[in-house]
């Protein structure tokens, strides 16, 4: 599983962090999640904090769609 990139935050003075995705916004965090992000962030990867706040991260199925009879000879 790759890991995930391309993700930026930016807090502002009233506690609001907006998280971007390649620079373009891809959510934002305000009152109590947002202070859970910036905690969780300063201990754990941000990218991938990023991503699973964003809901843009693997699910653990993608082995499992590759081999779906829809997607056979892609």
């Amino acid at each position: 599983m790759g890991t995930p990139g391309g993700f930026a935050y930016q807090a502002d003075e009233r506690g609001t962090v907006t998280i971007t995705h390649h620079g373009r916004p891809a959510g934002t965090l305000r009152g109590g999640a947002a202070a859970r992000f910036l905690a969780a962030v300063e201990k754990d990867d941000p990218q991938l904090v990023m991503a699973k706040a964003t809901g843009n991260y693997k699910h653990g199925n993608e082995r499992q769609a590759r081999d779906h009879a829809r997607n056979r000879g892609r």
